[in-house]
């Protein structure tokens, strides 16, 4: 991966770039996110065709993205991730564009897929991001890209919001396609270009042949497939509670909308509130010991959920919700960071491709397995679900960490 040498002040500022444009175009897309029921609800022909596209109008995006990441930071490492973030840029426009004009239900569902499989803007951009900033920041990078995707949702979807209550739902797409052509727009003008790396493979002196396998060496050895299984067991562990929440609040505690929305944010005002101090926390911890401390938090994910799914008192629960957000805020963005750093003998642009993919498989096998397990098991169970999932993750933890400590010890043969 190249890094570019920029002096740390202007790097900074870039960043900065980085996190607005982020920022603004995840509102953007989040505008629309919590009112497409509504709008499907008024085109759908039947309570099936409804029952259907209500999953698929948020699963289409996402199975888009999974299948096309890794491809697209491939091409990224060959053309360059500032191209790569104005063509994500450019799809999501054109796609919301469409979608404006679109009158029938199944149009829009093969539009979010289109949108998900051309656009996947935030892996090009954290790409970026590492190519800019200093190799010891990295976790911040991430953590602080992460906080701008959360704010992003939480305004956007309050503008969506109030632009519903005073206009139609063509113009919160409208204005979705406008706001990703102005982040189309800076960051070409704004950001500099980064210069493609240029990999010389190394050869088998006797079959110059080893370029290939030693690629494939470099997964084998590399903790990038164990970081990855365990950004996707926690991610699975936080949207299983996605389908249900609502109706869980609801019928758990009897409180009005508001509650429950309020509920809901305290796990993304405690990721925002904590990101940046975690990764600091773990910005000069090796491998070995980082993930020491997530087998810590992941148990006491586990704890809390658990507590989550066993008390009746309101405050409490949101309580538990506020801290386990702040727990959040010690997980993707640092992992990433792991992979990012791992990844420095490859390329960077597939490598997060390829974790970009898996956090977009492991969402969508979160939201399904949360409303399967909620309606076929019972609804009152759904934290102890969660709670099981984070055991499984401290297990998978261990088992990396053994597997890494492994490696790290030196092979003694028996003649020496």
């Amino acid at each position: 991966m190249t890094h570019v040498t920029v002096a740390p002040d202007r790097a900074a500022r870039l960043i900065h770039v980085l996190f607005v444009i982020q920022l603004v175009s995840m509102g953007a897309m989040e505008m629309s996110g919590p009112f497409w029921p509504i709008h499907l609800k008024a085109l759908s022909t039947s309570s099936f065709e409804f029952g259907f596209a209500g999953v698929a109008v948020y699963v289409g995006p996402m199975l888009g993205i999974m299948l096309t990441s890794a491809f697209w930071g491939r091409v990224g490492d060959r053309t360059g991730h500032k191209l790569m973030m104005i063509r994500a840029l450019l799809g999501l426009s054109l796609t919301q564009l469409a979608l404006a004009f679109a009158a029938d239900v199944w149009t829009i569902l093969a539009l979010r897929f289109v949108q998900g499989a051309c656009a996947g803007y935030i892996a090009p951009a954290q790409t970026y991001g590492v190519s800019i900033e200093s190799p010891l920041r990295r976790a911040r990078l991430f953590a602080y890209l992460q906080v701008s995707t959360n704010l992003g949702s939480l305004a956007g979807a309050v503008s969506g919001g109030l632009i519903l209550d005073h206009a139609t739902f063509f113009w919160i797409n409208i204005a979705a396609a406008v706001l990703c052509v102005c982040c189309v727009a800076a960051v070409a003008l704004i950001l500099p270009d980064v210069p493609v790396s240029k990999r010389v493979p190394a050869t088998d002196p006797a079959s110059g042949t080893a370029a290939a396998s030693g690629a494939r060496f470099s997964w084998r050895s590399s903790p990038i497939p164990g970081l990855l299984g365990v950004v996707g067991i926690l991610l699975v562990s936080r949207t299983i509670t996605q389908t249900p929440f609502s109706l869980y609040v609801s019928s758990m505690f009897g409180v009005g909308n508001w509650v429950v929305g309020l509920c809901y944010g305290m796990l993304s005002l405690g990721f925002v509130v904590s990101a940046s101090l975690w990764a600091r926390y773990f910005e000069h911890r090796t491998l070995p010991d980082a993930l020491r401390r997530m087998t810590f938090i992941a148990l006491v994910c586990a704890g809390l959920t658990l507590a989550a799914g066993l008390t009746r008192n309101v405050g409490v629960f949101t309580a538990i919700h506020f801290v386990w957000g702040v727990l959040l805020g010690a997980t993707t963005p640092v992992l990433m960071s792991l992979i990012s750093r791992a990844a420095d003998g490859l390329y960077q642009g597939y490598v997060l491709g390829i974790a970009q993919s898996t956090t977009q498989f492991s969402s969508i096998a979160g939201i399904a397995m949360g409303g399967w397990l909620s309606d076929s098991v019972g609804l009152q169970y759904t934290y102890f679900f969660v709670a099981v999932s984070y055991v499984l993750a401290m297990v998978v933890i261990l088992a990396l960490r053994r597997e890494r400590g492994a490696v790290a010890r030196p092979q003694i043969s028996p003649g020496q």
